[in-house]
């Protein structure tokens, strides 16, 4: 069994590294000045900081599947595995949920008649199907491989009960910070439903104007995203049925928590550096967009903080306590 899981791992991991060669390449290429896919080079060299940005993060993804698969990889220090890879699970978790969305809204509803996907800096259809077919492959396959490290590296951890986790001193401030990032992530959600099902105050007036069925799609998935990760954690702090397997919540929490901060994280930072638009960045109600964006990016740090102390201080319960015996001589 353990010889079929490592096969599968390796397949996995080598699968995702596969593909990046695609995004990879594609970057390279804007980056060093080819203008391959665009019809506006001009707009490629201003957005140079978020492409080499990009390429960097994929690079990541890159490291991450070779620490999956080769021996060095289980010496790393779990939190130089677990950050980047919360971060992937979350980014290239929510595509796999809203890609197929979004691509069935076009079979039901027809292609959209705004101008749609990329064509702001005039980016070529055969862009997106490269780009987004890649990240497909690389979410399932990255996720599966992290998901078998995770079974041996962590095993004891994904067989325990929500009852196992200890109510330690610090009990009554991780469900403080809990029922924080419950309201942060309500107010994230109420935001985002309003613009899924098609409210314009606060968005970018561009966006408002044209309101892509891609964007309204993960608008909604954000919502959701905005509920299920701060309610994962409070069945956690709270010690909901506590009986039931750790593994659940802290799976629904790790995602969803990810995708809030690693989607939030990168809005904010597309909306900061795409300052050639400055003026159609202007909303009605101005900062709110990037006010939603930051608030689920704190409820998500938040997620990751009380997640952290519990699970920190569960490994500290389990040490065996120093023996009070003089050392034989």
């Amino acid at each position: 069994m353990r010889i079929h899981e490592n096969a599968v791992r390796a397949g996995a991991a080598w699968t995702a590294v596969a593909a990046t060669v695609p995004y990879l390449t594609l970057k390279v290429l804007w980056l060093t000045g080819c203008p391959v896919g665009s019809d506006d080079p001009g707009e490629l060299d201003r957005l140079w900081l978020l492409n080499l940005l990009t390429f960097g993060m994929d690079a990541i993804a890159v490291a991450l599947a070779l620490a999956f698969v080769r021996p060095w990889g289980r010496r790393v220090p779990a939190g130089l595995v677990a950050f980047p890879m919360w971060v992937a699970t979350g980014l290239l978790g929510t595509i796999l949920v809203a890609l197929p969305l979004y691509l069935s809204s076009v079979l039901v509803l027809g292609p959209e008649h705004s101008s749609g996907q990329g064509t702001d800096i005039g980016i070529a259809d055969w862009v997106f199907f490269v780009v987004y077919g890649g990240f497909t492959v690389q979410g399932l396959a990255l996720i599966t491989a992290f998901t078998l490290y995770a079974r041996q590296r962590w095993a004891d951890l994904l067989r325990a009960r929500i009852g196992d986790l200890p109510r330690s001193p610090t009990l009554a401030v991780q469900r403080s910070l809990g029922c924080v990032a419950a309201l942060l992530g309500l107010g994230a959600a109420a935001a985002r439903v309003y613009w899924a099902a098609g409210g314009s105050v606060g968005m970018p007036i561009a966006m408002a104007e044209e309101h892509p069925r891609g964007v309204a799609v993960m608008d909604a998935v954000t919502a959701v995203m905005a509920v299920a990760a701060p309610t994962a954690l409070l069945v956690l702090v709270f010690r909901v049925r506590p009986g039931g397997r750790l593994r659940g919540p802290l799976l629904v929490a790790w995602t969803a928590a990810g995708s809030l901060f690693g989607w939030g994280s990168w809005q904010l930072v597309a909306f900061a550096a795409t300052t050639t638009r400055v003026t159609e960045l202007r909303t009605a109600v101005p900062g709110l967009m990037p006010l939603v964006q930051a608030g689920q990016v704190v409820a998500a740090v938040l997620v990751l903080t009380v997640g952290a102390m519990a699970l920190c201080e569960r490994a500290a319960a389990e040490q065996p306590a120093p023996s009070s015996e003089p050392a034989a001589r």
